[in-house]
């Protein structure tokens, strides 16, 4: 792995530090922090989803609340549920 550690210095493309990666985990830790993280298997698995749903729709510019609005709202009336893969 050496050489992959390095390849910041010849690449242009490849930035030195992880300063994205730990920009887009931040929210989920203050949130774990907050709250105190989950208690359960359960939990933490609708917890990483929730999030995951979340920051994607913010990256696409979606509302958060609206979106899981929708999808409750299919899922109560048997229709199919909005995609986050979809163009908006």
């Amino acid at each position: 792995h050496k050489l992959a550690l390095w390849t910041f210095v010849d690449r242009d493309d490849v930035e030195p530090t992880n300063n994205h990666g730990e920009r887009e985990l931040r929210a989920v830790v203050l949130w774990r922090k907050r709250s105190f993280g989950t208690q359960s298997v359960r939990g933490n698995l609708f917890a990483e989803r929730l999030m995951t749903v979340a920051h994607t729709c913010r990256k696409q510019n979606k509302n958060v609340l609206e979106f899981l609005t929708a999808c409750c709202t299919a899922a109560r009336n048997g229709t199919t549920a909005p995609s986050l893969f979809a163009a908006s």
